[in-house]
Parts: structure tokens; sequence; C-alpha cells
């Protein structure tokens, strides 16, 4: 155990400290860890826990958290471009830099909407967001390559270990990416687990999965019934933006008919 934790972090210092990238590696840290402990912060703030800070109020008005996460990557934007500082403060902007952007990415929804909506529907965009952010910066961080040679220099039962996990994610992308989940396809390529569960839920209607498997007489038994459902969840899915429109029911009459009659009607009489 010991010897393949020394050989992990050998692995890291050639692979992150010394390839130049440890300044991405504390970036992508500093981002996802704040993204978690600012969500741990506002779920205890609205469970009112009595030791846990409240929320900031300047003269009776509320500061989201995205105001100060926009000043610090404002602050560390301009000192990285006009100074450009060596190590260590590099790697010190660079953590810095994946707090701001944590904090702004955890209120994603409100700067799209332009209300807040943190707490509805509409403020899963931020996890979303945040998700695939941190797909992207771990796959420009950790190429397969890493895991390759990783791989080679640690037992056989790691490798075997760090195989499977890596077919896992793949596998999980290519279910997640057909159910039209593309954040979690990311999500599962650096982190092969956190696609497990979405790739067992349903795809979005308009999806290539719902495609192939939702409709009538297709593979999956009572697959009508899992395409209702999905409508149901993800209402504009299927068919919003399409421009096609409903055709009326038979058993009810369209608008101009019915005014066609009425002014039949009152000529007649």
């Amino acid at each position: 155990m010991l010897s393949t934790l020394a050989t992990v972090g050998s692995e890291f210092h050639r692979e992150i400290v010394h390839s130049g990238r440890l300044a991405a590696f504390l970036f992508f840290v500093a981002m996802v860890g704040t993204f978690g402990f600012i969500r741990l912060s506002t779920h205890m703030i609205r469970a009112q826990v009595s030791w846990w800070p409240g929320n900031v109020d300047v003269g009776g008005t509320h500061v989201h958290h995205l105001v100060w996460g926009i000043f610090a990557m404002m602050i560390v934007g301009y000192i990285g471009v006009v100074h450009s500082p060596a190590s260590p403060w590099r790697e010190i902007l660079a953590v810095l830099f994946g707090v701001g952007v944590g904090l702004t990415l955890d209120e994603f929804a409100l700067w799209l909407e332009l209300k807040d909506v943190y707490w509805e529907k509409d403020g899963r965009k931020s996890v979303d967001a945040m998700i695939i952010a941190a797909g992207l910066a771990g796959v420009a961080l950790v190429s397969f390559s890493v895991w390759v040679r990783l791989a080679d220099d640690v037992k056989d039962g790691v490798f075997t270990a760090v195989g499977t996990i890596g077919l896992l994610g793949i596998l999980l992308a290519f279910v997640n990416a057909a159910k039209a989940k593309l954040g979690w396809a990311l999500a599962s390529i650096v982190v092969p687990v956190t696609g497990i569960i979405p790739a067992f839920r349903l795809a979005k209607p308009h999806s290539l999965w719902a495609r192939l498997f939702y409709r009538p007489r297709r593979l999956i038994p009572h697959g009508d019934r899992r395409l209702e459902r999905s409508r149901a969840r993800y209402p504009a899915g299927e068919g919003a933006g399409s421009g096609e429109s409903s055709p009326p029911s038979p058993s009810e009459p369209s608008t101009s008919s019915t005014s066609g009659s009425a002014t039949a009607g009152q000529s007649s009489s």
C-alpha cells in the first residue's frame, strides 16, 4: 500500500509538477473545492444553523457570492496579465482565480436568467455549468496518457483497476451523451463514478437513446411509457422550439370555423 502511494506521489511530481501543470491542478482543486464549500454554506444558511455565518448584507441589500467571485477574477486576472508573476505567485494566483470561478459559477443561473433562481428548478443550471467547467478543466489537466503511464509503474491489480475504471468512464460517457446529458458525459471521463446514476435515469425525449429505445415496438419493453415519463420530466425536451403546433382535437372545433358559423348565423337572421 505504501509503495503504491509512493508511486502515485512520484507520478504526480513528474506528470504535474515537472511538466509545469501545477498551476492548472491547483486551479482545478480550488474551483471544485470552492463550489462544494459554497453549496454546503448555502444549505446551512437555508437550514438556519445557528452557529453558521449567515448572508452578507450591505445597507440592507444582500450581496450574492458571485460578486466576490467576479472581484477575485478581475483582480487576479489583472495581476496575471499585466505582471505575469513567477512561481510561487503564479500558483497562488491560480488558487485565487479558481476560488473566483467557483463562486461565480455557483450562481451561473442568476447571471443567465437575471433573477435569483438558486432554489428553483432553473437553479440546476448552475450545477450543470459547474460540471461542464470541471470536466473541461479536468480533461485539460489529466490526459489519458497519464493514466496509462501510471498503470505501467504499479502492480498488476492496480493496472486492472485503472483500466476497468477508464473503460467504465468511456462507456458511461457514451451512454450519457446518447441520453443528451453532455455535462454528465464530460464528468464521466474525468471521474467515472459520477456518471453511473445519470446513466440509469431517464433519457431526454429528444435524445438518440429515446429514439432508439423509447418508441413502441423498440428494443426495451414498454418504451412508450418511458417516453411519456421522459416528456413529463423534461417538458421542453421534445418538440420545444421546433415550430410545429399540435393539430386541434377532433372533438374541439377550431376558432376560425366557430367564428365563421357565428357570422353566418347572424347574416341569416
